[in-house]
């Protein structure tokens, strides 16, 4: 870049005293301060942008790489449950009912048991029905049921004139 030492910047000084004036020499200096100002700001941002990108890139790579791994995982979980339903037929095999009393009763197994029923999913809204508050006990405590407009609330509320 630039070296502006002290001696330089002294020179500049006094060829611009020189050159410009005095006078001017104020209104020069705060608009070349401006200009500085603007052009920092300027590669600041451009900077910034250009980290923004390389984070969006470095992102994305971590992203496939997720997505590679997932993809790993749900085949090494299709495979091993393919492998478990191969063993789980030829250990079962033997189960459906072609076996005989003695050899259960050999083997030292129990009585045979029908399988547990199966899970029904409770009605749609059973939280709100279950938590629901009685209509009674609303009225009773003064619970708005109902919505109420701005100038029917304001009517409702208003204090009455002793007279009428």
């Amino acid at each position: 870049m630039i070296d502006l030492g002290i001696s330089k910047m002294a020179l500049i000084g006094a060829v611009a005293l020189i050159v410009i004036g005095p006078e001017k020499l104020p209104r020069v200096a705060r608009t070349v301060g401006t200009l500085l100002g603007k052009a920092q700001r300027y590669v600041s941002d451009v900077k910034a942008e250009v980290n923004r990108a390389m984070d969006l890139d470095e992102l994305k790579k971590m992203k496939e790489t997720v997505e590679e791994a997932g993809r790993e995982v749900e085949k090494g979980i299709y495979t091993t449950k393919a492998d478990f339903e191969k063993d789980w037929n030829d250990v079962t095999t033997g189960l459906d009912g072609s076996t005989s009393a003695a050899d259960h009763a050999a083997s030292g197994s129990a009585a045979w048991s029908p399988p547990p029923p199966e899970y029904r999913r409770p009605d749609k809204n059973w939280r709100l029905k279950r938590g629901a508050t009685p209509q009674w006990y609303k009225a009773r405590q003064g619970v708005r049921r109902q919505v109420q407009s701005g100038a029917a609330r304001v009517a409702r509320y208003r204090p009455r004139r002793p007279g009428a």
